[in-house]
């Protein structure tokens, strides 16, 4: 579990509270739930309009990213490329296919295809396929979150003005007005403290363990096509190094 993500959620939502306690404001009066009602479901109902379902849905379960991020372990890559190059040279590239059943879905279609005796550049062909596909889906994901951020203040704003409408048919009670002002606004709050807690935090969160997937797929790519070269393991370490210090 990413800690310091809950933590930064946590202390975000904490300091907005406990502010409010400080400027003699009630907690309680920040509950609302016409206004939650408004302001993510008009939020959600947006999104959706302009996302494809498969989008939105790989949006959802992208968002546990959040708290459980996957771990992309380039030293442990690095072992299982020249462990794999170690074997090619040892057992032929048939030896290989008995390994891809353990491997990532990437590394795995690229060990199948070395198995297969496909050439170097008919390799890197198909797995670059995959790895621009799979990273525009991921940064599809996190578009959804960016739009949430952009569209919840807005309706926060729909949803204030929609509580003052109800004030102004009331000027008859003028003892209700303070307090239902006060209620009105909490849309705005609910607005504009979730696109900026929430949503857009979360979306470049997941924009950067995107990149991290790429990096990793990448590395991968660049080593089984080296196996395929027949490169020693010491060859595509020495490569590896260089990728990596390059910041690919």
């Amino acid at each position: 579990m990413d800690i310091l993500s809950l933590a930064g959620i946590v202390l975000g939502i904490s300091a907005i509270l406990i502010g409010n306690m400080l400027d003699g404001g009630l907690n309680a009066s920040l509950l609302n739930g016409s206004a939650a009602i408004i302001v993510f479901g008009g939020t959600f109902a947006a999104v959706i309009v302009q996302t494809p379902f498969t989008t939105f849905l790989s949006a959802i379960k992208r968002s546990f990213w959040l708290l459980f991020p996957p771990q992309f372990h380039l030293e442990d890559l690095l072992k299982n490329l020249c462990e794999w190059a170690r074997i090619a040279r040892q057992e032929g590239l048939i030896g290989l296919e008995s390994r891809a059943k353990s491997a990532s879905p990437l590394a795995r279609k690229g060990l199948n295809l070395l198995a297969d005796g496909q050439t170097a550049q008919a390799i890197r062909n198909s797995l670059e396929l995959d790895l621009y596909r799979q990273e525009e889906k991921g940064l599809q994901s996190a578009q959804v979150y960016e739009s949430m951020g952009g569209y919840a203040p807005t309706i926060g704003i729909l949803g204030a003005v929609l509580g003052l409408m109800q004030v102004l048919s009331n000027l008859s009670a003028p003892d209700t007005m303070g307090p239902g002002i006060a209620s009105a606004f909490v849309a705005t709050i609910y607005g504009v403290g979730s696109a900026n807690l929430i949503f857009i935090p979360l979306a470049n969160r997941l924009k950067t363990l995107i990149r991290q997937e790429y990096i990793y797929n990448e590395l991968t790519i660049e080593g089984l096509v080296a196996i395929s070269e027949g490169e020693h393991p010491k060859s595509i370490r020495y490569r590896y190094e260089s990728l990596r210090n390059a910041g690919i």
